[in-house]
């Protein structure tokens, strides 16, 4: 037997219904930053988070931006 809609198409808890043209179309909510913070967490712990420029440059000047 096949698996169900729900197992299929990866629908969890929560979706968005989308209205669009006379169809309801059915989505799984994504989280595009799922697993960010884990990830960032082993960067530190593998000194993998440092800056990869200053955040200051040599010429900047700000008085420009007063």
């Amino acid at each position: 037997m096949g698996k169900t809609i729900i197992e299929k198409y990866n629908l969890r808890d929560k979706v968005d219904l989308i209205l669009e043209e006379n169809q309801i179309i059915i989505k799984p909510v994504e989280e595009p930053r799922k697993g960010w913070e884990e990830a960032f967490k082993k960067m530190a712990q593998e000194g993998d988070d440092r800056l990869l420029f200053d955040d200051v440059f040599e010429d900047e000047n700000f008085e420009e931006w007063k």
